[in-house]
């Protein structure tokens, strides 16, 4: 039963891939602007221009131009940058490696921090701390990342307290692991955004777990209020929080694109960037199609281990 469901819902997911590689190449190639011109500049003669496209294969129809661009994906070869006329592969990769670093470290720090907030917040439900968290997560809630991002520089990289550079300006071949203190506001930033929606959804399905039936009934019995919590309440309170806990995954992933720009953190968002200022067309596409990639594959992931953790699905 558990195969026949990871199997179907991977070729939902392939299928759903492919629907958005649809979208992203054909959105990709009406936008505004001629990539050519934009690569030999403004000055550049019509035949000129002409020759590049013939060069590039962009003067054939897009459904050829797609088959080929999904031909080589399938073959993991993306095709080439039109502006550093390399492979895209290779300004992806190293890239891609420090968002994934990004997205693990704000993971490490988001999740337990929300888990806890949220735990704490239902176990004691109306005293300070839950008004007063409540009241914090609430408000910033509203604020964008970009945002926060500004608040904790001020705070945190200025004349107040200097502790933290304000930009991640990492030199060429350096890894971000060998100055690590150029993370620490990124995954600040990503943390605040995603905290209050977290942390209150874990903060409802406790509570609502801690009013069932089953718990109340584990009460009766005499079991210890530990106990209660640990095997009866917070178990069943998890497969919510699995859910939550993908979409900010996710959430994370996309709102890379914002933070990193901000600081300047080498990753696949500041990369998106430079490309859709170059319009270097096969970096974008790549860059998006990982991003969807891995919205998919996280709720994929979910939907899993809601199943597993959920014996009435399981059977």
């Amino acid at each position: 039963m558990l195969w026949r469901h990871v199997l179907r819902r991977s070729a939902l997911g392939v299928f759903t891939l492919f629907l958005i590689s649809l979208i992203i190449f054909f959105a990709t190639n009406v936008l505004p602007g001629d990539a050519a011109r934009a690569i030999l500049g403004r000055s550049a003669t019509p035949e000129a221009v002409a020759m590049l496209k013939s060069q590039l294969g962009m003067d054939r129809p897009l459904s050829v131009q797609y088959l080929a661009w999904m031909g080589g994906i399938l073959h993991l070869d993306m095709g080439m940058s039109f502006i550093s006329r390399g492979p895209v592969w290779d300004i992806v990769a190293p890239r891609l490696m420090n968002t994934l670093l990004l997205l693990a470290a704000t993971s490490l720090v988001a999740l337990p921090v929300s888990f806890v907030i949220g735990t704490v917040m239902a176990i004691k439900p109306g005293r300070l701390f839950d008004n007063a968290m409540n009241g914090f997560l609430i408000g910033t809630a509203g604020i964008p990342e970009f945002v926060i991002a500004i608040i904790l520089v001020l705070l945190l990289s200025t004349q107040v307290f200097h502790l933290l550079p304000s930009t991640a300006l990492v030199p060429p071949g350096q890894s971000v692991l060998e100055n690590p203190q150029v993370l620490v506001l990124p995954v600040l930033t990503l943390t605040f955004a995603v905290m209050p929606y977290l942390g209150r959804l874990i903060r409802a399905s406790l509570m609502d777990a801690l009013a069932s039936e089953y718990v109340v009934t584990a009460r009766l019995k005499g079991l210890s209020p530990r106990l209660v919590l640990l095997r009866h309440a917070m178990r069943n309170s998890l497969v919510p929080s699995i859910q939550a806990a993908a979409l900010t995954l996710a959430y994370i992933l996309g709102g890379a694109v914002v933070v990193e720009f901000i600081f300047q953190y080498p990753g696949l968002g500041s990369a998106l960037q430079s490309a859709v200022a170059q319009r270097d067309v096969f970096v974008i596409q790549a860059i998006v199609l990982i991003f969807a990639f891995g919205y998919i594959a996280f709720n994929m992931v979910a939907d899993i281990l809601t199943i597993l953790m959920t014996p009435r699905l399981r059977s």
